[in-house]
Protein backbone atom coordinates (compact mmCIF):
# COMPACT_ATOMS: atom_id res chain seq x y z
CA UNK A 1 0.00 0.00 0.00
CA UNK A 2 2.83 2.42 0.78
CA UNK A 3 4.11 2.55 -2.78
CA UNK A 4 7.37 4.20 -3.85
CA UNK A 5 5.28 7.24 -4.84
CA UNK A 6 3.89 7.52 -1.29
CA UNK A 7 7.38 7.01 0.20
CA UNK A 8 8.76 9.81 -2.01
CA UNK A 9 5.91 12.15 -1.05
CA UNK A 10 6.58 11.47 2.64
CA UNK A 11 10.24 12.28 2.19
CA UNK A 12 9.37 15.63 0.54
CA UNK A 13 7.00 16.65 3.34
CA UNK A 14 8.34 18.54 6.34
CA UNK A 15 5.37 17.76 8.60
CA UNK A 16 2.55 15.29 8.75
CA UNK A 17 -0.76 15.93 10.44
CA UNK A 18 -1.84 13.18 12.82
CA UNK A 19 -5.55 13.05 13.59
CA UNK A 20 -6.85 11.11 16.58
CA UNK A 21 -10.05 11.02 18.64
CA UNK A 22 -10.22 11.18 22.43
CA UNK A 23 -12.18 8.79 24.60
CA UNK A 24 -14.86 11.52 24.85
CA UNK A 25 -15.07 11.79 21.05
CA UNK A 26 -13.07 15.04 20.78
CA UNK A 27 -11.00 15.20 17.57
CA UNK A 28 -7.35 16.21 17.83
CA UNK A 29 -4.99 17.08 14.97
CA UNK A 30 -1.33 17.46 15.77
CA UNK A 31 1.70 18.23 13.59
CA UNK A 32 4.49 15.66 13.67
CA UNK A 33 7.97 16.55 12.46
CA UNK A 34 9.63 13.14 12.63
CA UNK A 35 7.81 10.44 10.66
CA UNK A 36 8.75 7.88 8.04
CA UNK A 37 7.47 5.01 5.96
CA UNK A 38 8.45 1.71 7.57
CA UNK A 39 7.35 -0.97 5.12
CA UNK A 40 4.52 -1.49 2.62
CA UNK A 41 1.89 -1.58 5.38
CA UNK A 42 3.19 0.68 8.17
CA UNK A 43 4.43 4.15 8.83
CA UNK A 44 6.04 5.29 12.05
CA UNK A 45 5.73 8.59 13.90
CA UNK A 46 7.99 9.74 16.73
CA UNK A 47 6.34 10.68 19.98
CA UNK A 48 8.49 13.67 20.86
CA UNK A 49 5.92 15.86 22.62
CA UNK A 50 2.60 14.12 21.99
CA UNK A 51 0.86 13.12 25.23
CA UNK A 52 -2.62 13.84 23.79
CA UNK A 53 -1.97 11.79 20.65
CA UNK A 54 -0.64 8.85 22.67
CA UNK A 55 -3.53 9.00 25.15
CA UNK A 56 -6.03 9.14 22.28
CA UNK A 57 -4.45 6.18 20.45
CA UNK A 58 -4.59 4.13 23.65
CA UNK A 59 -8.35 4.68 23.89
CA UNK A 60 -9.19 4.71 20.17
CA UNK A 61 -6.67 3.35 17.64
CA UNK A 62 -8.41 4.86 14.58
CA UNK A 63 -6.19 7.55 13.05
CA UNK A 64 -5.67 9.61 9.94
CA UNK A 65 -2.29 10.90 8.76
CA UNK A 66 -1.89 13.46 6.00
CA UNK A 67 1.12 15.09 4.42
CA UNK A 68 1.51 17.50 1.53
CA UNK A 69 4.46 18.83 -0.43
CA UNK A 70 3.72 22.53 0.05
CA UNK A 71 5.29 23.53 -3.25
CA UNK A 72 3.75 20.93 -5.59
CA UNK A 73 0.58 20.96 -3.44
CA UNK A 74 0.10 17.23 -3.64
CA UNK A 75 0.27 14.55 -0.97
CA UNK A 76 -1.60 11.67 0.59
CA UNK A 77 -4.15 10.91 3.29
CA UNK A 78 -3.65 7.63 5.12
CA UNK A 79 -6.36 6.07 7.27
CA UNK A 80 -5.32 3.36 9.65
CA UNK A 81 -4.99 2.07 13.15
CA UNK A 82 -2.17 3.00 15.49
CA UNK A 83 -0.52 1.60 18.54
CA UNK A 84 2.11 3.07 20.81
CA UNK A 85 5.43 1.28 21.34
CA UNK A 86 7.20 2.51 24.49
CA UNK A 87 10.98 2.78 24.85
CA UNK A 88 11.10 -0.28 27.10
CA UNK A 89 9.03 -2.53 24.83
CA UNK A 90 10.88 -5.50 23.37
CA UNK A 91 10.12 -4.39 19.78
CA UNK A 92 10.95 -0.68 20.25
CA UNK A 93 14.35 -1.02 18.52
CA UNK A 94 12.64 -2.70 15.57
CA UNK A 95 10.36 0.31 14.93
CA UNK A 96 12.45 3.34 15.96
CA UNK A 97 15.28 3.00 13.40
CA UNK A 98 14.03 5.26 10.59
CA UNK A 99 12.87 7.85 13.13
CA UNK A 100 16.15 7.93 15.00
CA UNK A 101 17.94 8.42 11.68
CA UNK A 102 15.82 11.56 11.08
CA UNK A 103 15.79 12.88 14.65
CA UNK A 104 19.46 12.36 15.36
CA UNK A 105 20.36 13.94 18.69
CA UNK A 106 18.01 16.89 18.17
CA UNK A 107 14.95 15.20 19.69
CA UNK A 108 14.29 12.57 22.34
CA UNK A 109 11.88 9.95 21.04
CA UNK A 110 9.71 8.84 23.97
CA UNK A 111 7.80 6.20 22.02
CA UNK A 112 6.88 5.20 18.48
CA UNK A 113 3.38 5.48 17.09
CA UNK A 114 3.08 2.64 14.58
CA UNK A 115 0.32 3.15 12.01
CA UNK A 116 -1.07 0.13 10.14
CA UNK A 117 -2.34 1.45 6.82
CA UNK A 118 -5.93 0.58 5.93
CA UNK A 119 -6.44 2.98 3.00
CA UNK A 120 -4.62 5.70 1.09
CA UNK A 121 -6.05 8.56 -0.95
CA UNK A 122 -4.21 11.26 -2.87
CA UNK A 123 -4.49 14.87 -1.77
CA UNK A 124 -4.50 17.44 -4.57
CA UNK A 125 -4.87 21.20 -4.47
CA UNK A 126 -8.25 22.13 -6.02
CA UNK A 127 -6.51 23.85 -8.95
CA UNK A 128 -5.48 20.46 -10.36
CA UNK A 129 -9.13 19.43 -10.63
CA UNK A 130 -10.74 22.79 -11.43
CA UNK A 131 -8.19 23.98 -14.00
CA UNK A 132 -6.49 20.81 -15.31
CA UNK A 133 -5.36 22.34 -18.62
CA UNK A 134 -3.38 25.13 -16.96
CA UNK A 135 -2.34 23.60 -13.65
CA UNK A 136 0.98 21.80 -13.61
CA UNK A 137 3.41 20.95 -10.86
CA UNK A 138 5.65 23.69 -12.23
CA UNK A 139 2.87 26.31 -12.06
CA UNK A 140 1.98 25.25 -8.52
CA UNK A 141 5.63 25.48 -7.45
CA UNK A 142 5.93 28.96 -8.97
CA UNK A 143 2.73 30.07 -7.25
CA UNK A 144 3.81 28.67 -3.87
CA UNK A 145 7.28 30.23 -4.15
CA UNK A 146 5.66 33.58 -4.88
CA UNK A 147 3.21 33.20 -1.98
CA UNK A 148 5.98 32.20 0.47
CA UNK A 149 8.48 34.72 -0.89
CA UNK A 150 11.13 32.14 -1.68
CA UNK A 151 13.28 31.38 -4.72
CA UNK A 152 14.71 28.13 -6.06
CA UNK A 153 18.10 27.14 -4.71
CA UNK A 154 20.95 27.96 -7.12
Amino acid sequence: MLTPEVHAAMERSMLCWFATVSEAGQPNVSPKEVFAPFDAEHLVIANIASPNSVRNVLSNPSVCVSFVDIFVQKGFKIVGTAHNIGRHASDYAHWVGPLQAKAGTRFTIHSVLVVKVLSIEPILAPSYRLYPEETTEESQIASAMHAYGVRPAP
